[in-house]
């Protein structure tokens, strides 16, 4: 892959943007590397979690204007749609998607946070949307999912102004969950990831799940969403583990099943 660096820890694959020379600046050939590999790994049932991050510093500074700069309208279209797809599959990835963010995340870049299911950072992360300043929006999905993430007002005010925030601010507002040190970020991220999949695999899906439908439809709806599954639970080998290991004071042996 030309813009992609892959690690495997046990059950965990990392994904590291890297297209260096442009502090990762995303271009078509990422949106494509990516898809193929989130679509690979929904049927490996071996991997439980992914992490997304960036090299050489950064997360992902935008996406590569030299590459759309002379799109026709048509060209526009194609290129936000092929974003969308690829931060709507990782959204509804199965399993857990963490982002972990130094340096610039910007644009596009944030775009692909954002699909994660939260956001961790260091204090060197920069957060914000640009693409005013270029007579352009963003086109994968971020106006729609920063406000559902911080409120429309505070949305509003990152797109218009095109201000970059701090990892402090964006900590503040709700756009990260938690800051570590730069030095040990991904170690850090990659701790939580992995006692995150510790647990029982299906009902950490339905978890998800219930969770990202839930949140855009009425509440009665979504807590009778939330009833089935909890029921569904109930039919799996990994609740009869989960409650004995509780109940005779030892370590659960999830299986996923």
């Amino acid at each position: 892959m030309k813009t992609l660096l892959v690690e495997r820890k046990d059950s965990i694959v990392i994904f590291h943007l890297h297209r260096p020379s442009c502090l990762n600046a995303v271009n078509v050939k990422m949106l494509d590397e990516l898809q193929q590999q989130f679509e690979q790994l929904q049927a490996d049932e071996t991997v439980k979690g992914i992490l997304l991050t960036g090299a050489e510093g950064h997360f992902a500074a935008g996406v590569d204007l030299q590459e759309i700069r002379h799109f026709t309208p048509l060209e526009a279209i194609s290129f936000a749609e092929r974003g969308q797809q690829l931060c709507s599959l990782i959204e509804r990835f199965p399993r857990p998607v963490l982002a972990a963010v130094s340096g610039y995340a910007l644009g596009a870049g944030l775009e692909l946070a954002l699909a994660c299911d939260y956001i961790l950072a260091d204090k060197t992360a920069q957060f914000g949307f640009r693409e005013l300043c270029y007579g352009v929006l963003p086109a994968f999905g971020g106006t729609q999912r920063l406000p559902r993430l911080i409120g429309k007002a505070r949305a509003k005010e990152l797109l218009f102004t095109g201000n970059v925030v701090s990892a402090e601010e964006a900590l503040r507002i709700g756009l990260v969950n938690q800051l570590f040190p730069q030095e040990s970020l991904q170690e850090d991220v990659l701790q939580q990831l992995q006692k995150i999949c510790n647990y029982g695999l299906l009902s950490l899906q339905m978890g998800k799940e219930v969770i990202d439908t839930g949140y855009d439809i009425n509440l009665p709806a979504a807590c009778k969403m939330e009833r089935d599954a909890f029921a569904v639970c109930f039919s799996t080998d990994d609740q009869k583990e989960g409650m004995s290991a509780f109940i005779e004071k030892r370590k659960p042996r999830f299986t996923g099943k």
